[in-house]
């Protein structure tokens, strides 16, 4: 039986709980520390979560990167990192609502592209595509398939390439 959810923008009474949620969802504390630093000094942000009674049960954000190679003007580039949802809850279609609503969320204020280092398996259903197609690259190690990107406007990444980077918060996240 699928939970009912509600997806909405995060609110400062959620601080808390979304902190814990992707404590749990990851396994570790660095995940919540992370959101933690990327609400107090990444901007613009897209922050949402997902909520099912009272509780917070997902949670998705966006910040913005930066590409060595980017026109000037308002095209804005996103990263989407992290996302969670309560163990217990996961495989009932919440990650994708909040992914689709954030990926709204972000055209709305005007972002131009998202980029995830995420799996290959589960993000190309929103459009997301290999960076690598666009000439983008990771900062950090990984294999191409793993860093994706998706247009929100057209040919917004016509003159975007070269190496991206994230806040450098995420430098400090690793596995225990």
């Amino acid at each position: 039986m699928r939970t009912r959810v509600t997806i909405r923008p995060e609110k400062p009474a959620d601080y808390e709980a979304v902190i814990q949620l992707n404590d749990a969802a990851f396994g570790q504390p660095n995940e919540g520390a992370l959101v933690r630093v990327l609400r107090e000094e990444a901007f613009p942000a897209v922050s949402l979560v997902a909520v099912a009674g009272d509780a917070v049960v997902g949670h998705i954000l966006f910040t913005p990167v930066t590409a060595e190679e980017a026109p000037a003007g308002p095209a804005l580039l996103m990263g989407l990192a992290p996302m969670a949802v309560l163990p217990e809850l996961q495989n009932q279609g919440i990650g994708s609502r909040l992914v689709r609503a954030g990926l709204k969320a972000c055209t709305a204020i005007g972002c131009g592209a998202v980029v995830v280092l995420g799996h290959p398996e589960y993000y190309p259903r929103f459009g997301f595509v290999p960076a690598s197609r666009f000439g983008i690259r990771c900062e950090y190690d990984v294999p191409d398939e793993v860093f994706m990107v998706v247009e929100l406007a057209p040919d917004a990444l016509t003159k975007c390439t070269g190496l991206v980077k994230y806040h450098p918060a995420f430098a400090e996240v690793t596995d225990p």
